[in-house]
């Protein structure tokens, strides 16, 4: 199954992918996390402001129930008050004196905002029932609230529902009672209970539970129904937001529990009314840049399938040219081109394609032509430079040693003019140099040293035939033979970095700086050989075999010495050709 490749698909078909991924798909993710974050953030802050408006309620509360619970304590902690009230009187105008001048007036003023009534309970017979003071008969004990106060026994206040009314119930018995029961009974303010949960900023309903989950009051207007009913028992719809606020760290209000409910949709009813405007403005960001992308898609793909269907037919040999239009960005620009280029390849085919192959064929045999002629000059050069060395060191020696260098002469003669192969390896080029060198050190004696150094790993490497040996000439006839020294030829041949790297050096008399831009100018030039005519000929063959793929460089020092490095590549591609 063939992978699939973005080239392989059509114009048309990339615009629409990329107006869905570019567009339609930003557009939609956009839209939605901007909702659903806008929902989550004001979800958020109404839930918030929900917990802030709960705690409110709860701190008022208590505040309310705290108020009844100090007027609890300051009677509870009063001595006077316990021992009037748990003495024996021995008539009632003395009861009736006791009232008047303590318990009268310890009961007035004690009324708040937060507390409705209270009462004082006692089965004390010698006290008549009169203002907040009341017997303790048994209807009292069969109340409700007196029902649940048995259940505790604790010295601290309790809170108690009954009767759609919360209480404070408390034992006075801080001091000896003489076996007497005596409670305290204080009625809160529910008006003002009510005004708390209805004003309480709360957007649901409030419910306050006792210890043991019953519901003892709510804002709910359903709730009559459900005081004393187990909070757990109510089913409230999925999508509510529940709170739940404790009371701890306060023994009279220990396990009381304020607990809210608020309806989601309540809580998201501002985000619900700018949908639509969120869906309105995703369906103009549809619109218009789908309006502008099908007319820029149209606009494209129309010409493009013009310019595809005239290339098929230059295919066939038809040039025929696509029709002007009025049109300058880049399909226009290719539409221009492309009539240039068909109307210049049929005049190419038609006027110009024979004179060229013509030209062509010129410059090969022109060439071919002056790397023979170059092929030409080398001989009778160096044939002559080595027949003069020998008849100098015959004329001054008159020696039969000569055999020798004859010898090392014929080879190098018969290899010079085998010119059936362009190139020889490196170690063939190096043999020669070898035996020019025994010739010229037959000739100076020990006036001349030389080394040769080849890495083993460059030896089967093919070069141009003979394109070392004339700078090692130059460096012994015009270098070393000035020398009033011994001189000494150094040639290094190594690989470096895929380049077949050739250093030649001397401690000949070298040559001035204007010698040497002289020279180079000389070897660069397409003229006429002159002088120094063996570096010409290697310098040009260079350029002929590996055009600019290979660096040649000279440095000189005058009355030091000269070194020439040369690189070739050994690229396959770039050696010459046999």
């Amino acid at each position: 199954m063939p992978r699939w490749n973005l080239n392989y698909m059509k114009l048309r078909d990339k615009l629409l992918l990329m107006y869905v991924l570019s567009v339609f798909i930003p557009i939609v993710v956009t839209n939605v996390v901007f909702y659903n974050v806008t929902s989550a953030n004001i979800r958020s802050q109404k839930t918030r402001d929900a917990g802030m408006a709960l705690n409110n309620l709860k701190n008022d509360l208590r505040v309310t129930i705290d108020q009844g619970v100090g007027l609890s304590y300051s009677l509870y902690t009063d001595p006077v008050f316990n021992d009037t009230i748990s003495r024996s009187f021995q008539s009632h105008f003395e009861y009736i004196d006791a009232y008047n001048s303590y318990l009268k007036g310890q009961f007035s003023g004690q009324l708040n905002q937060g507390i409705r009534w209270y009462q004082v309970y006692t089965d004390n017979s010698t006290i008549l029932s009169s203002g907040y003071i009341d017997r303790l008969t048994d209807v009292v004990r069969s109340s409700n609230w007196y029902v649940q106060f048995q259940a505790y026994t604790a010295p601290y206040p309790a809170l108690i529902s009954s009767d759609q009314m919360l209480s404070l119930v408390q034992r006075l018995d801080n001091l000896d009672t003489g076996g007497r029961e005596q409670l305290l009974k204080i009625d809160l303010n529910m008006d003002m209970i009510k005004q708390y949960f209805h004003n309480s900023g709360f957007d649901g309903k409030v419910y306050l539970l006792d210890p043991g989950g019953h519901i003892q009051f709510s804002n709910d207007p359903t709730a009559e129904a459900q005081i004393g009913k187990r909070y757990s028992e109510i089913q409230f719809p999925n999508k509510m937001i529940p709170f739940e606020l404790t009371y701890t760290g306060i023994n009279y209000l220990e396990g009381w529990s304020l607990h809210g409910v608020m309806d989601e949709e309540i809580v998201l009813k501002e985000v619900r009314k700018s949908r639509s405007f969120v869906v309105w403005l995703a369906c103009i960001n549809f619109v218009l840049p789908s309006i502008i992308i099908a007319a820029m898609s149209r606009s494209i793909h129309v010409r493009l399938v013009r310019i595809l269907k005239h290339m098929k037919k230059v295919k066939t040999q038809n040039f025929q040219t696509i029709p002007p239009e009025d049109a300058r960005d880049e399909i226009g620009q290719l539409t221009m081109e492309f009539n240039r280029m068909t109307e210049t390849i049929h005049n190419l085919i038609h006027e110009v394609y024979l004179a060229d192959i013509q030209k062509k064929d010129l410059e090969l045999k022109q060439q071919q032509a002056q790397l023979h002629a170059l092929h030409s000059q080398i001989n009778p050069h160096f044939l002559f430079n080595t027949l003069e060395s020998v008849r100098m060191r015959s004329l001054i020696k008159g020696e039969k040693e000569t055999a020798k260098i004859v010898h090392n002469m014929a080879k190098m003669f018969r290899k010079s003019i085998s010119w059936n192969q362009n190139d020889v390896t490196v170690k063939e080029e190096l043999e020669l140099i070898e035996s020019f060198l025994q010739i010229q050190k037959y000739r100076f004696g020990e006036k001349l040293q030389y080394t040769i150094e080849a890495d083993p790993a460059v030896l089967m490497y093919r070069i141009p035939k003979m394109v070392i040996l004339p700078f090692v000439e130059n460096a012994s006839i015009h270098g070393i033979e000035s020398s009033p020294g011994v001189g000494i030829i150094q040639l290094f041949v190594s690989m470096e970095n895929d380049q077949l790297h050739i250093r030649l050096t001397d401690n000949g008399i070298g040559m001035s700086q204007a010698k040497l831009e002289e020279l180079l100018s000389y070897l660069d030039q397409n003229t006429d050989m002159g002088e120094h005519v063996g570096m010409k000929n290697a310098y040009s063959r260079l350029k002929l075999c590996y055009k600019n793929h290979f660096s040649f460089d000279i440095q000189t020092w005058e009355g030091e010495g000269t070194r020439i490095q040369i690189k070739l590549p050994l690229d396959p591609s770039a050696m010459p050709d046999d």
